[in-house]
């Protein structure tokens, strides 16, 4: 069976300006929704943390006002307990052998910023799987992890990709730019990033070479999908 990678954020809080601690975790529904499309499609998935720590789910993303409506917030909730063993006991990220997998996908919510945005490990892992030609998604915050990978002379491998991401203008209608210490958006552009924003909150895709990038949930099942295509295609 084609296996596909996801690594998840292991932090459990973002870091304000002023210092105080704000909960967080993975978003529910970017999580939830590629992995049960994934599987539904016939692909194994493995989850992968920094130091195989089991991931906080973001309480606000299992909010029926986060999903739109009990209905669906009821349905995520049901999904991510059906797969509850793998979340406790995901793989190390640091001990991932990228040759076993044929796509990597990082689903989002504020954790990345926390951890994936710092961690070597990781950025290697991007460095090796954008060098590979393997589809590499990144959904949301997680394009923070972006911010990580490097090569050998310093440079940002990902510099001059078209790509997305939770932009400016959603951090400032979520609350959350004038608590930040910096903004996703702006990280990239700093980095040489051809960043693209659509419209706030609406399912926005972005793909350039084997780099496919999510704006926000709402951008989770298209992200999935288009994953699903490549795979599919071989």
């Amino acid at each position: 069976m084609t296996a596909v990678l996801f690594v998840v954020t292991g932090s459990d809080h973002w870091t304000l300006a002023d210092g105080t601690l704000h909960p967080t975790g993975y978003w529910a529904e970017e999580l939830a929704t590629p992995h049960r499309l994934l599987r539904e499609a016939g692909f194994d998935v493995t989850v992968a943390t920094p130091g195989g720590v089991a991931p906080t789910v973001d309480a606000v993303s299992l909010a029926a006002e986060s999903t739109g409506g009990k209905e669906q917030a009821d349905a995520i909730a049901a999904y991510l307990a059906s797969v509850r063993a793998d979340l406790e006991n995901p793989v190390k990220l640091e001990e991932v052998d990228l040759d076993a997998y044929a796509a990597v996908l990082y689903p989002g919510g504020h954790g990345p910023m926390e951890d994936l945005a710092v961690d070597a490990a990781s950025g290697r892992l991007l460095t090796a799987a954008l060098d590979s030609g393997k589809p590499l998604a990144v959904l949301c915050h997680a394009p923070a992890a972006l911010l990580a990978a490097r090569r050998e002379d310093g440079g940002w491998p990902f510099a001059g990709y078209r790509m997305t991401g939770f932009t400016n203008a959603e951090e400032s209608m979520a609350g959350f730019a004038d608590k930040a210490t910096w903004l996703l958006q702006d990280r990239l552009v700093e980095l040489g990033a051809d960043f693209h924003g659509a419209a706030p909150f609406t399912a926005h895709v972005v793909a350039d070479r084997n780099l496919y990038t999510g704006q926000n949930p709402a951008s989770s099942e298209q992200l999935a999908r288009n994953i699903i295509d490549i795979l599919n295609r071989g």
